[in-house]
Order: C-alpha cells, then structure tokens, then sequence
C-alpha cells in the first residue's frame, strides 16, 4: 500500500512585522517631564468625546493639533484626513515635552496630554488604522502613573514607567483600568512610520 502524506497545516503570516508592543530605546527624564506637566496645571483639560469608550473622567490636553482648529474639541480631535498641523501655546511653557518631541525623527501629527482619574476605566476598543504596517502609529510616554494603573494591549498588560517610550499597535483590542488614587498622565504622538521609526522598532525587538 503507498504511503498517504500527512498534510500539515500551514499557521496564517501574520500581517504585521512588528510586536503588539515595544519599548523603543529612546530615554527620557521622568522628573523633567513631571516638571513640564506641574507647571501647566491650571490648563483646561478638554473631556474625551467618545463618552461611549469610557467611564469616569478621561480628558485630553491638545500639544499639537490640526492647522486652523480653534475649538478645544476640534484641537483635541485627532483627525485623519488632517495634512498640516500646528503647536499649541503650551509647548512655550513646556520646554522638556518640546525636547522630548524633537528626538522623534519622523513627521508628527496631533500630540496630546491624555489624564485618566483614578477610579476611571476606558472600554476595551480599537483605534482603526493606528499600525505601524498601516503607515501611522501611536507613542505612549508615561508621565504620571502608579502601580494599579492596568493598560491591557490584546489583554495582556503593558507595564510602562514614567519617561518610557512605547509604540503601541492601538488598532488592536486595548483598554485601561485607573484603579490607584493618582491620576495617570501619559504624553502620546501621533506620526508617521518612517524609514527612522521602522528602525527604532528593530532595534527595540
């Protein structure tokens, strides 16, 4: 009798390059940073519209925001169709967050303080498209935390320390839980995946 094959199956190709989360080698002082956000805190926050993706109280800081956008929401608003972007008043009064952002060699789009309160949740969603692979990505840099803050990227926890840098594929399923009794205050940029992020994430992995 011939011998039959034994088909093996094949594991789908994953269609990203890249890990669902990477600590990129980029250092930043944590204590400078603080120091930025200490200095700005009598700014308006703006409340995040998309009531629906949250509990409590989740808010934006707007760093950098679509060209001509006058309207807090609308500076708040992370749109993407924007082309052209311009920086907020703050960034004069927060010299680290200006150097922080002048290490990211590649274009950059809205850039956002965004402060979830303790006791605050925000549901586990995607952001659609924010994949390196898909030309845009998402950086975290965590300014204010503690130790019961649980950010789950695919529901597996990502635990960043202040002055960390992180790329986060948001187009997955993410959520975060502020269960201390500080705020959590992370810095995020939007930007393009270059050929110099692309590199960062490589050495990163």
């Amino acid at each position: 009798m011939d011998a039959v094959p034994i088909m093996l199956e094949t594991p789908q190709q994953s269609p990203f390059s890249f890990a669902d989360r990477l600590r990129l080698p980029i250092t930043l002082d944590a204590a400078d940073l603080r120091a930025d956000l200490d200095r700005i805190v009598g700014a308006t926050w703006v409340e995040h519209f998309v009531r629906q993706n949250y509990e409590g109280d989740w808010s934006v800081l707007p760093l950098r925001f679509t060209a001509g956008a006058t309207h807090p929401i609308m500076q708040a608003y992370s749109d993407p169709s924007a082309t052209a972007y311009e920086d907020a008043p703050l960034l004069d009064l927060t010299p680290h967050f200006r150097k922080a952002l002048a290490q990211f060699e590649c274009p950059l789009g809205p850039v956002r303080l965004m402060r979830l309160t303790p006791g605050s949740v925000i549901k586990e969603h995607r952001d659609h498209d924010l994949a390196v692979e898909w030309g845009a990505a998402r950086i975290h840099i965590p300014i204010a935390t503690n130790d019961d803050v649980e950010f789950l990227v695919n529901r597996t926890q990502v635990v960043m320390e202040p002055g960390s840098v992180w790329y986060l594929r948001l187009s997955d399923p993410h959520s975060v839980a502020n269960r201390g009794t500080t705020d959590r205050v992370h810095l995020v940029i939007d930007c393009i995946a270059n050929d110099w992020l692309k590199e960062q994430l490589a050495a990163a992995a």
